[in-house]
């Protein structure tokens, strides 16, 4: 999160805990705070796929070691 952000962030906390927080504030505030996990939940997606690739095994190598029993 950048400093601006977080500054923003405060100050939606405080104004909600006031019960001064506007609707488009609101808005403004689900916005922002949502495309921040959206870039989490990419990042989560590709670490997870280049995880699994790394794990996939050939399948003749499998079936070789089978033979081999």
């Amino acid at each position: 999160m950048t400093p601006d952000l977080n500054s923003r962030i405060a100050i939606w906390r405080q104004k909600a805990i006031q019960g001064t927080l506007t609707e488009e504030e609101t808005k403004e505030a689900i916005i922002a705070l949502r495309a921040g996990r959206v870039s989490a939940h990419m990042a989560s997606d590709n670490s997870r796929r280049k995880k699994a690739i790394a794990e996939v095994t050939n399948a003749d190598d499998l079936l070789g070691e089978l033979g081999e029993m």
